[in-house]
């Protein structure tokens, strides 16, 4: 019988779970010493950060480690619009147009409307659901660049993301590089600002979370640990960089039924470059939203 990579590591954490006996016998010490297992399981880097909205109680693993944003920022990105919509500093459903050389790998909107161009709205969709490359760097250009997102993290009390370059060259982050990065703790609790805090008026706040849940490519990574029922949203990246390894992201909410919901950040960074998107290493992340699960039974 042929073993995969996903049923090791999954093994390997049955059976480091059986071993180890927490440092914090609390249950929460002991979801915290699943996330540990979890990462030595795997072999790479987990950073990981799960908030209860109702509470304020977090836990997490490596959450003050800084982890390249990859497209996940592109959440943050689509708010900002919304944001600035809202505030009257600009009209989402302005039309823009880019050119053909603005168009690059993952641009699947803006290349079926380069002739027609597209609102400023429907980009910040598109870049939320779709990851479309070009439609970030269009809204990036149109809204001030890197700075004012980073700025609007700020804004919402977020002292430790930032942005500095776009796409692709963003998702170039080596272990120990600060430009485009951030921390699961600060993505969690931004998360929560935007979508459950004061920042948005009810309507633009419904819509964001509505593009979260519409969203696909997260479906094998936190995800797929919810039990079936859980409404959940969030926003993945990848980066596949040679000379960083290969890092999966994936940030966003989990609405248990009777229940508030709880935000998530989590960041494996795997010691291998992979040629493709790795089962194994989604894996690592589905792990994580089971140990969610048991925070929120908790």
């Amino acid at each position: 019988m042929r073993i995969t990579r996903r049923a090791a590591i999954a093994g390997s954490i049955a059976l480091a779970s059986a071993a180890c006996v927490p440092v914090d016998p609390s249950p929460r010490g002991k979801l915290a010493a699943r996330l540990r297992i979890i990462e030595a399981a795997a072999g790479g880097m987990l950073g990981v950060a799960l908030l209860d909205t109702a509470s304020g109680a977090m836990i997490g693993h490596n959450r003050a480690e800084r982890f390249s944003h990859c497209s996940s920022f592109k959440l943050t990105l689509a708010a900002m619009v919304l944001w600035r919509d809202q505030q009257g500093i600009d009209d989402a459903d302005r039309l823009v147009r880019w050119n053909e050389s603005d168009l690059m790998s993952v641009s699947p909107f803006t290349t079926r409307r380069l002739a027609q161009g597209a609102s400023l709205r429907e980009l910040a969709k598109a870049t939320q659901t779709t990851s479309d490359n070009a439609a970030a760097n269009v809204l990036l250009r149109e809204s001030g660049g890197p700075a004012a997102l980073t700025e609007f993290w700020r804004m919402l009390g977020d002292s430790a993301s930032r942005l500095d370059r776009i796409e692709p060259e963003l998702n170039q982050v080596p272990p120990g590089e600060l430009r485009d990065t951030t921390t699961p703790e600060a993505m969690a609790r931004t998360v929560q600002a935007l979508c459950f805090g004061s920042t948005f008026q009810d309507e633009p706040r419904a819509l964001l979370r509505q593009w979260m849940v519409e969203t696909g490519t997260g479906a094998r990574r936190v995800r797929a640990g919810l039990p079936t029922g859980w409404l959940a949203g969030d926003k993945t990246g990848t980066s596949i960089w040679p000379g960083m390894g290969s890092l999966y992201v994936d940030i966003g909410f989990a609405q248990p039924p009777g229940r508030a919901p709880l935000t998530f950040a989590a960041y494996y960074r795997a010691r291998d470059v992979h040629e493709g998107m790795d089962p194994a290493s989604e894996q690592v992340l589905a792990e994580v939203g089971r140990v969610l699960a048991d925070f929120a039974a908790g």
